[in-house]
C-alpha cells in the first residue's frame, strides 16, 4: 500500500473510518468523504496524529457532479487513483407497506447510485493504474431481510453491477472486490431511516458484540493484495449465504424468526 492513492467514500465513521486508518497506516495516501463537518474534522485530526497523508472531501455521494469533482480533485492533488472503496451507505428499518417511497429512493440513491457515480468517474484512472475497485456490500446482498427492503435492494443492485463490470474489465487487469460484512459495529443502524425518513437514533442490536470496523478494513486490504473476487465475513454470514443458496424456503422462515427478535421489531 506504500504511496497508493486510495479514495474511501463515507469514511467519517464505521468501516470507512477503519479503512482510512488501516490503509493509511500501511503507507497509502487517503482521500476520504463524508457529510458531517464535525466528523470530518475528527477524522482529519486522527489521521494527522498518525502522520497519514490525507485529504477530506465533504460531499453527498448521491450527487453525480460531486463525485466527478471528488475524482478531479484527487487527480489534481495526487496525480493518480489506485484504489476506490465504495463504502458510503445508509440503511432503513420499516415495513415496505408503511414506508414512504422517498425513503426507498434515498437509500437507492446513496447506496447504489453513489457507487455507480464514484466508479464511473474513477474508472478511467484505475484502468491506467491497473488498480482495484471495492464495493462494501452486505449479507443483505445475498439474503433479503424483512423491514429492510430498500437496503436489501440497494445491495443486490450493487452486487449485480459489480459482477457485470468485473467481467467487462477482467482482461484489462483491473481488480474488483465485493465485500459482504456481517453485523459490524458502526453508526449505520443508529442512522437508519424509519418509514418517514427520520433517523431511528438507536441501534436495535448490541454493537459491542460485533466485528470491529478495523477488522473489516484489514480483511479488505488483504483481499485487495490477493485480488480476491468476493469476501463474505463472519461464520454466521457465510452460513446465511450457504443456506440461502440451497434451502431458500427454509431460510425465509428462519430469517423472519431471527429478525422478529430485534428490539422494537416492526413485525412479529
Amino acid at each position: 500500500m506504500k504511496d497508493k492513492v486510495v479514495i474511501i467514500t463515507g469514511a467519517t465513521s464505521g468501516i470507512g473510518k477503519g479503512c482510512a486508518e488501516v490503509f493509511g497506516e500501511a503507507g497509502a495516501k487517503i482521500v476520504f468523504t463524508g457529510r458531517s463537518v464535525e466528523r470530518m474534522a475528527e477524522v482529519k485530526q486522527l489521521l494527522s496524529a498518525k502522520g497519514i497523508d490525507h485529504h477530506g472531501f465533504i460531499m453527498d455521494v448521491s450527487n453525480e457532479e460531486e463525485n466527478k469533482k471528488l475524482v478531479e480533485e484527487t487527480i489534481s492533488r495526487y496525480g493518480k487513483i489506485d484504489i476506490l472503496i465504495n463504502n458510503a451507505g445508509i440503511s432503513m428499518r420499516a415495513l415496505f407497506e408503511e414506508t414512504d417511497l422517498e425513503v426507498f429512493k434515498k437509500v437507492m440513491d446513496i447506496n447504489f447510485y453513489g457507487t455507480v457515480y464514484a466508479t464511473k468517474y474513477a474508472l478511467p484512472h484505475i484502468l491506467k493504474s491497473k488498480g482495484s475497485i471495492v464495493g462494501v456490500s452486505s449479507i443483505n446482498g445475498h439474503r433479503g431481510t424483512p423491514a429492510r427492503t430498500a437496503y436489501t435492494a440497494s445491495k443486490y443492485a450493487m452486487e449485480g453491477f459489480f459482477e457485470a463490470l468485473r467481467t467487462e474489465v477482467m482482461k484489462k487487469d483491473v481488480h474488483i472486490l465485493v465485500v459482504s460484512p456481517g453485523f459490524t459495529g458502526s453508526n449505520i443502524r443508529n442512522a437508519a431511516l424509519n418509514k418517514d425518513g427520520e433517523e431511528q437514533g438507536e441501534s436495535p442490536r448490541d454493537e459491542g458484540k460485533m466485528m470491529t470496523p478495523e477488522t473489516v478494513a484489514r480483511k479488505i486490504m488483504k483481499g485487495i493484495k490477493t485480488r480476491k473476487r468476493d469476501i463474505v465475513l463472519t461464520g454466521f454470514g457465510k452460513l446465511v449465504v450457504f443456506l440461502n443458496k440451497w434451502i431458500p424456503g427454509w431460510m425465509d422462515n428462519m430469517t423472519y424468526s431471527h429478525m422478529a427478535k430485534e428490539k422494537d421489531s416492526p413485525f412479529k
